[in-house]
């Protein structure tokens, strides 16, 4: 496949197996919008984790370490497939990002919109350590635990939201 060519046409011309990285990577197509795909990644991951973190606390637990533990390897393989580390196309990590953000958070539709808002926010300016995570660290880990750490970062600002509000 040429370097040069975009993730919408890699992912119609990939393999079976990389059709099915790309797949998740980019969190059900999602991420191949052409603007703002971290932005379409992250709405796309909101009902899927506010249907997780209604089943209760372990069933929340053992989905956010599955997802944790399965976007790491995704999106290593999917930015070698991309030939690009951290191709704007790859969302999962925004999907763990928000997983965490609404990590044992009642679910409501203020705290899914406070927690979307607040996570992206986290995620674009990246304050310490999120941007210096984003630069030292490579591959997988490196797209995905910057996302973790905004959305460590996003939990906590939603938490003292949620507190003044209620």
């Amino acid at each position: 496949m040429n370097e040069k060519m975009s993730p919408v046409k890699m992912f119609k011309e990939a393999g079976i197996r990389d059709k099915f990285i790309l797949f998740f990577a980019t969190w059900f197509c999602s991420g191949l919008v052409p603007f703002a795909p971290g932005t379409w990644g992250s709405l796309a991951a909101l009902p899927f984790a506010a249907a997780v973190y209604s089943g209760g606390t372990a069933v929340s637990a053992i989905l956010l370490a599955a997802v944790f533990i399965l976007s790491i390897p995704i999106a290593g393989a999917a930015s070698k497939i991309l030939k690009t580390h951290d191709a704007s196309s790859i969302v999962i990590d925004e999907v763990a990002g928000i997983f965490v953000t609404l990590f044992m958070i009642p679910v409501s539709w203020t705290g899914v919109i406070a927690g979307f808002v607040l996570f992206r926010f986290f995620d674009i300016l990246k304050p310490f350590p999120v941007g210096l995570i984003d630069k030292k660290v490579k591959g997988g880990a490196g797209i995905v635990l910057d996302d973790i750490m905004a959305g460590v970062y996003a939990n906590i600002g939603l938490r003292i939201i949620l507190i003044f509000l209620n």
